[in-house]
């Protein structure tokens, strides 16, 4: 899975939109949206919220977590623990990058949310680099990777695969009895 599956994946999620139009619901294979009456806010997924924005037909509603404090907050709990803390979003990452692309005129503060969101992120790929370099250090073989989101693991996957691949080649190789050991 590359970088924008994950993305096509995080367009499903809902965020809220005050429309300017009317519109009766509309039947989707996905759901039903609406209906859509100017000034009252409404669900819907971001794909279609970024489109109706593209089409001056909405003001975004930035999600709750999108908020300035609380992301500070998530910063300093994030940097404080040595193991991944829970995010409020699972596609925080690809909800950032759409909604400041596209609506940060709806968005208080979008540049110092910009900035907190990449210090999240840089400092968990960070702890993920050090995990994965533990894990390979001390040749596990399994670990469990809690509150880490797709796009996270999705960034360390080949490298982790690959990895793997390595390690399972050399301890085949190294096993007594297998006739494959090499002496050097």
């Amino acid at each position: 899975m590359d970088p924008s599956e994950v993305e096509f994946l995080a367009e499903k999620e809902t965020v809220k939109i005050i429309p300017n139009f009317s519109l009766d619901k509309v039947y989707l294979i996905g759901g039903d949206l609406g209906p859509f009456n100017p000034g009252l806010p409404v669900s819907v997924p971001v794909w279609l919220a970024l489109n109706l924005k593209q089409r001056q037909k909405c003001r975004i509603v930035p999600p709750e977590w999108m908020d300035a404090d609380k992301l500070e907050e998530i910063r300093e709990l994030e940097r404080k623990e040595d193991t991944f803390t829970p995010i409020p979003s699972p596609h925080y990452m690809e909800l950032t990058k759409l909604l400041l692309n596209h609506a940060a005129d709806n968005i208080p503060k979008a540049d110092e949310i910009r900035t907190l969101v990449k210090d999240i992120w840089d400092t968990r790929i960070a702890k993920l680099r050090l995990s994965a370099d533990s894990f390979i250090t001390q040749q596990e073989a399994h670990a469990k990777l809690d509150n880490l989101t797709l796009m996270e693991i999705n960034t360390t996957r080949t490298f982790l695969l690959d990895s793997l691949k390595y390690m399972y080649k050399l301890r085949s190789n190294l096993q007594p009895g297998s006739g494959k050991s090499q002496d050097y």
